[in-house]
Parts: C-alpha cells; structure tokens; sequence
C-alpha cells in the first residue's frame, strides 16, 4: 500500500514540476500560464487549432527564452506589428513607434511647445528655415539663415535635425540657451529663449505688391489651419486684390475635418465629400453654413505630385464647383480616409477606414504600373506648368518661380478678358 502511495505522489511532484517548467516563462513574465501550450503537450491535433494569437503568443515566448540572441520585447512587438501592418499591402496603412505617433499627433494638432522656429540640415548643426511670427525666437531676435551650433552650452557638431530639435524643446516656461552663426557677424550669437506654446501656422497670406495679388501658403489640415485661413483671406481681403493664388503644393493633407471646414469659406452647405467604407457604407459630408468669404476676384490653386489627401480634396471640390483654377502638376491621388487608434504605450496604429470621392463621384485614386511606377490618379491641373527646377528656383517669388508666375498671368488675363474668354485660354497648355 505504502509503495502505491509513493509511486502516485512521486507521479505528482515530477507532474507539477514538470509543468513549472513549462510555465516558468510565464510566471517569470508575471503573467498567467498558457494553457494553450500546456493542452499541446496532451493534444497533439491542439496546435493545429490554435488561433493565430496563441500561435504568434507561442513563437514570442519561445524566441524570448530560446533565441542565442539579446532579445527586445519591444523591438519584437514592434517588428511584429509593422509586419502585420504592411501585410495588407496598402502604403498609408501603418504601425507608428512613439516617435512617429508624437510627430503625427503634432502636425494633426497643430501646437508644440518651443521656441516657434523651423529648422532645417547644416553641416554645423541645424539652420533656422523659418522663425514664426510673435514666437519666442522672434522675440529674441534669431532670424531665417542663422545656424545654430549649441543648446544649452552643448554643441550640435554631428547631431541629425530631429535630436537638435528635441534638446531645444521642453517644458513651457523654461528657458533654452542657444549660440548661432549669422552671415554677416564676425562672432557667434547667444540667445536665451523661454519656451511656449508656439502654433504652427499652417496657413499664411502676404500680399504681392507688383501684381496685387493675394498669395496664401496652406501646408496641411491641422486643428488650427482653418482660422489661420480666415485670418489671411481677411487681411489680404482689405487690401483689395485682383485675385487670389492658394498654394498648396507639397501639401501632404491633414484632418479631412479642416478641408470640408475650408471649403465652407467658399462654397457652403454643398457635398464636399462621400466616403464609402466596407460593406458599402456611405456617408457625405456636407460644407458648413455661414462662413462663405466674399471674394469677387478669381482664385487659382497651385499643386504638384506631392498635394494629397486633404489637398486634393480641397483643391479638387474647389475645383468642381468652378471656384477655382488648378495650375501647375498632377496631384499625388490619395483617395483613402485613415484613422489614428492610440495604444497603451503611446505608440499608435494609422488604418485606413474608407475611401473618398469627390462631389460629382470621381475617384482620383493613384494607380502604378508593376515597376510601381505612376499610370494615372490624381487631379488634373486646368494649366499644366510643369517647373524647370534649378539653383535660381525660389518658391513664392514670381520672377523665380514659373508656376505662381504663370497663376497671376492667368489672373490679370481673366481681369482683363473675362471669364469666357478665360475658359478658351486655360484649355492651352502653360
């Protein structure tokens, strides 16, 4: 009898070791058993059932206690997740590192805390592109063409644009110290700089004194581009243009939220948009009432190969509505509505949702041929200029710039011909 009872619990501890083993991964992770892998072992048809999850879950855990390799959890899931992504095979579909999910955050949002200045590559750290209007650095005195060479007494010597913008960045209120090179001065710069909530302007007018023109830059769809917008129609409104140039070229797009809103200021309570998801879904989303802007004179939009998303749809109801003339490339053709999902560790996941169509039903979706090289898509500009970049190029300067320069030809010539007539001329190649 004594010899049964100890041939059953001798069974019993070897058992219980036995799958203490098989779990110790687990338990060492703080996290359950997995009884999936557990009823593998007594099921051989087990594995063969198991749900992609558990399969993925089973492969994660062996790499992580297997693998010859130092191993990153993280660096694992993250790989994981941009291949299931990419896996669908659409390019504006995506799995966002936090990194990427903050930059995407910010330009949707439209605000950071900084010190208002857009950098850009140099070989002695980063070059001040652009300082923004009221920002802290305007303030100061740090002007466009300066290169900054030290944050905070650390040099910049080697250090790519985004690291040198994150030194620069912090908490509002804190001050930043840096030292620039400006052409023209014999010894470096220092500027002590208090950080702030700086907005992004995504929408900017200036008028163009020759041709008393109104030029408004739109470079995305964020939360705040839409007042930006009425701000810029108003100022050069008062000052009574000929006309108006949009230029929206390179404009990646944005908030389809902000382009339905825009185009309000133009055209109101129309289709803007239709959006059809899986399973045949429609939904049209109609322009707001009550913010048309009174502008009398005529309105050209300035696009390329890199307008998309929000741009296009803009451009291309503006455009339908014969609000507008397109002057320049083909639009990009990005014809598909994403959703930003947020995840626990602040990384996000970009899905694409739906796809769009504009007012008369048109899909300009891009389509490539093997080599993945571009067939069709996109909007088709009324003038085609197509720019003969070189070293004397500047964009938004008229007399360097032959698509604006062709935009305000084609304004005077409708101030001066009428819109018939114009209709005949933009037929013609530019």
């Amino acid at each position: 009898m004594k010899s049964i009872a100890y041939f059953f619990l001798t069974a019993i501890i070897v058992c219980v070791a036995f799958l203490t083993g098989l779990s110790w991964r687990d338990l060492w992770a703080n996290r359950p058993p997995s009884i999936s892998a557990i009823r593998s072992l007594f099921d051989p048809k087990a594995s063969s059932t198991k749900s992609p999850t558990e399969l993925f879950q089973d492969q994660y855990n062996h790499i992580v206690v297997a693998s010859a390799m130092n191993v990153s959890p993280t660096k694992l899931k993250y790989s994981a997740m941009s291949g299931m992504f990419a896996a669908l095979g659409d390019p504006h579909t995506s799995f966002l590192e936090r990194d990427d999910s903050d930059s995407l955050k910010l330009e949707t949002r439209g605000d950071f805390v900084g010190i208002g200045a857009r950098l850009g590559d140099d070989p002695a750290g980063a070059r001040v592109v652009m300082v923004f209007k009221n920002s802290p650095a305007e303030r100061v005195g740090v002007k466009g063409g300066d290169s900054i060479i030290e944050v905070d007494g650390k040099t910049t010597a080697g250090l790519e644009t985004s690291q040198i913008v994150n030194r620069i960045r912090g908490k509002e209120g804190t001050n930043v110290r840096i030292k620039v090179i400006r052409v023209g001065t014999a010894s470096p710069l220092n500027f002590t700089i208090k950080r702030a909530t700086v907005v992004l302007p995504s929408a900017e007018g200036r008028f163009l004194e020759d041709s008393k023109v109104g030029y408004i830059t739109i470079s995305g769809f964020a939360q705040p581009t839409t007042q930006q917008l009425d701000h810029a129609i108003d100022d050069l409104l008062a000052q009574k243009p000929i006309g108006f140039v949009l230029d929206l070229r390179s404009n990646p797009g944005g908030l389809l939220d902000a382009a339905v809103s825009m185009i309000g200021r133009f055209a109101e309570g129309k289709p803007a948009v239709t959006t059809k998801r899986r399973g045949g879904r429609e939904e049209t989303l109609f322009t707001p009432v009550g913010h048309k802007k009174n502008i009398k004179v005529p309105v050209m939009i300035l696009m390329n190969e890199e307008s998309a998303s929000a741009a296009e749809i803009f451009s291309g109801v503006l455009q339908e509505y014969k609000l507008a003339t397109l002057v320049g490339e083909h639009s990009y053709g990005k014809s598909s509505v994403q959703n930003v999902v947020p995840l626990i560790d602040m990384s996000s996941a970009k899905i694409t949702i739906a796809k769009y169509y504009l007012p008369s039903g048109t899909d300009i979706g891009r389509k490539l041929d093997e080599d993945g090289e571009y067939l069709s898509g996109g909007l088709r500009p009324d003038v085609e200029v197509i720019p003969n970049h070189n070293e004397d190029t500047v964009l938004g300067l008229p007399e360097k710039d032959a698509q604006l320069r062709k935009a305000i030809e084609l304004i005077r010539q409708r101030s001066n011909l009428g819109q018939t007539n114009l209709r005949e001329l933009i037929r013609k190649p530019g």
